[in-house]
């Protein structure tokens, strides 16, 4: 189920599935530990003697607040005659969840409302030795496990702490959990279980005919009893209101803090930017680890999840934050990937947050020989990401402690790694991590990394690594040429597998082929590329009315139809978004240029209401696929906009001076004046 509101501050993550039930609570990393592992945290409303959570019977709409992580939700119930409006957030620098829930009675008389929370806890993602019990000091219900604690706690307008709290066993001997005591709106009070355990508590609202009321509710999460202690006395004394409003103010700061030159865009497009910007933050750890997704239910598909770093995606999540100004979450990516790349300059698969490696499924025995189970592609990427980076920002004090230990380090890897007769890189895993062989992507990524190591190295006055650098990665795009070319089908081949006679071509037509213009490899206007982006759009358009560009022909990941001619594969945010970038690059005047908004407009209309992407629609219903929200599709939608800008200050030039007409560049937007 997609994770439609997520809200976070880089070291506590919360989401909220559709039915607006908390699925995952991530600390101390974003991406590590999930003490929920995906169970719901139900809130439910009992009102003269009715009862109801909060989910299929309830009229809800989950939205954000313009420009911020406060969430914006709307909740009716006709039944029961209430209605609520409610406001999510996690305080930017507290490790606290707090909500506020304005409870309105649509009746003409006084009423009493309880609202009931229940909390199923999986400390350190597991239910084996957990407790939970009433504190009387703080009024409060508290969960821990070694060294993971979590205070739960209300407040009304009179008091703060709980009217009614109850903590119980769930998942063992048929037991279901302490959510089912709270629907007679009375629970019972048990002040402490262990072992597989889950809480409820209750607050009471007195309620004025057609009024309104409010209370509040946060979890504080800590290491130990003292701090969560000390976080619910912060929340007393500086008031729920007070930490909704400061975390309010701080991610509009934080998203709005580069003036950009929208042109004319709509509204809505530069909307979604904005949001695409915050979600992003949300996947990404304090510590440096960009994550690619933080939705629990995936790991029913193969009992694992996407809740790690990929090189290859942070360094393109990073490039995108690079390009729209945000220097601070980058600096500690790239510090992340300097402190695990091994000594011979290579990144493995994919790492957790606190910089171990991460689960694998590439093997280190290929052919019953040693092989590095790597993705070259990921390796380079980061190299060209922080040239970019530098590019961009100038930090030369940030680059020089990176400049041995993983810029040359990882250059002279990627020198090395290579087949001595074609010059073109050794096999690795592709960026889809389905096939093992040369990959025209990888290619692509490896030239542009390499470059960038040359352009690193000319900063450094190292000329001689410089032009080793350059030159390997000039013979490799030739090798690319000479070998990944198909001269009969007019393309360019997806990938190739060594043979003694040279490279035994796949030409199945994969978006991924975009890499090749993508990183200033080769330009757009080139024929050869002309020729393959055009196989790209026509085969692997989706045929239906939901419409996009699927992954490849016949992508069997979460595949839907077997109706391969009118549906290749699913269609894929980041490959729609794809073709946009190509058709910017080659755009040569403003009305070619606005031909690829429709593809803007495409990503917005398949969004959740909320703003978040999914990795995958539906051909059929536009429903999302496989996790959502996905890092890397925000990343692409951000970069698409980001270039449609740079190339539209291209296109408008002044007539009196020849130069553009407008700046788009940050802090800058003003008409040139001669």
């Amino acid at each position: 189920m997609p994770r439609d509101i997520p809200v976070g501050n880089g070291s506590m993550l919360v989401t909220f599935d559709r039915k607006y039930q908390i699925r995952d609570i991530y600390y101390p990393y974003v991406g590590k530990e999930n003490h929920t592992i995906g169970h719901p945290c139900r809130m439910g409303i009992w009102v003269e003697g009715q009862f109801s959570w909060l989910g299929d019977e309830w009229q809800t709409t989950l939205r954000y607040k313009e420009d911020t992580l406060v969430t914006d939700v709307k909740a009716r119930n006709d039944r029961l005659k209430i209605e609520l409006q409610i406001y999510d957030t996690v305080d930017f620098h507290l490790n606290i969840f707090v909500k506020e829930i304005v409870v309105r009675n649509l009746e003409g008389r006084d009423r009493e409302v309880r609202l009931f929370f229940n909390h199923d806890f999986h400390i350190c993602e597991n239910e084996v030795g957990d407790t939970a019990y009433y504190d009387p000091d703080t009024r409060a219900i508290i969960h821990y496990k070694s060294q993971r604690y979590f205070l739960i706690n209300c407040c009304d307008p009179n008091k703060c702490g709980i009217d009614h709290f109850a903590t119980g066993i769930k998942e063992v001997h048929g037991a279901e959990g302490t959510w089912r005591d709270a629907e007679d709106g009375v629970l019972s009070g048990n002040p402490i279980t262990q072992g597989s355990v889950d809480s409820a508590l209750g607050i009471n609202l007195q309620i004025q005919a057609y009024g309104e009321n409010v209370a509040h509710y946060w979890i504080a999460a800590g290491t130990r009893y003292s701090e969560v202690v000390k976080l619910n006395k912060d929340i007393w004394e500086k008031t729920p209101e007070e930490l909704i409003r400061r975390t309010e103010n701080y991610w509009k700061l934080w998203v709005n803090k580069e003036m950009f030159n929208f042109y004319d865009l709509p509204r809505h497009l530069v909307s979604f930017f904005k949001r695409s910007l915050l979600i992003i933050r949300t996947q990404i750890d304090n510590n440096g680890a960009i994550i690619a997704a933080n939705d629990f239910d995936i790991v029913q598909f193969g009992r694992d999840t996407y809740s790690y770093m990929w090189p290859r995606d942070g360094a393109l999540v990073a490039n995108a934050l690079i390009k729209s100004g945000y220097m601070d979450a980058t600096k500690r990516f790239f510090q992340f990937c300097a402190d695990v790349i091994s000594k011979d300059g290579y990144l493995l698969h994919k790492y957790n947050p606190d910089r171990s490696f991460a689960s694998s499924w590439h093997p280190w025995l290929k052919d019953d020989k040693k092989s590095l189970p790597i993705q070259e592609d990921g390796i380079a990427l980061v190299i060209w990401a922080l040239w970019n980076h530098y590019d961009e920002f100038r930090d030369i004090e940030f680059v020089k402690p990176l400049y041995r230990n993983l810029i040359v380090n990882a250059a002279e890897f990627m020198v090395k790694f290579r087949d001595e007769e074609t010059g073109l890189p050794l096999n690795s895993y592709d960026l889809w991590e389905e096939r093992y062989g040369v990959h025209t992507f990888t290619v692509s990524a490896v030239i542009a990394g390499l470059r960038a190591a040359g352009e690193f190295a000319r900063a450094f006055g190292e000329y001689k690594h410089s032009d080793k650098y350059h030159d390997t990665a000039d013979k490799m795009k030739d090798a690319l040429v000479a070998h990944f070319y198909h001269k009969g089908e007019g393309r360019f081949a997806r990938m190739g597998k060594r043979t003694e006679k040279g490279y035994e071509l796949d030409m199945t037509v994969d978006a991924s082929l975009f890499g090749l213009t993508a990183f200033g490899v080769f330009s757009p206007e080139v024929p050869m590329i002309g020729s393959t982006m055009d196989a790209v759009k026509e085969r692997l358009r989706i045929k239906t009315p939901v419409g996009g560009i699927a992954r490849y022909t016949n992508d069997y990941y979460h595949q839907v139809s077997r109706d391969i001619e009118r549906v290749p594969g699913n269609p894929w945010f980041i490959c729609t978004l794809w073709l946009a970038e190509y058709e910017i690059m080659h755009a040569k005047n403003l009305a070619e240029l606005n031909n690829t908004l429709p593809i803007l407009e495409w990503v917005v209309d398949k969004s959740l209401l909320s703003g978040v992407l999914a990795e995958q629609v539906d051909p059929y219903t536009g429903a999302p696929l496989s996790v959502s929200p996905l890092t890397w599709s925000h990343a692409a939608f951000v970069t698409t906009l980001m270039k449609y800008m740079e190339k539209r200050e291209k296109l408008i030039l002044c007539p009196g001076c020849g130069n553009s007409a407008f700046y788009m560049h940050r802090h800058v937007q003003k008409p040139c004046s001669a």
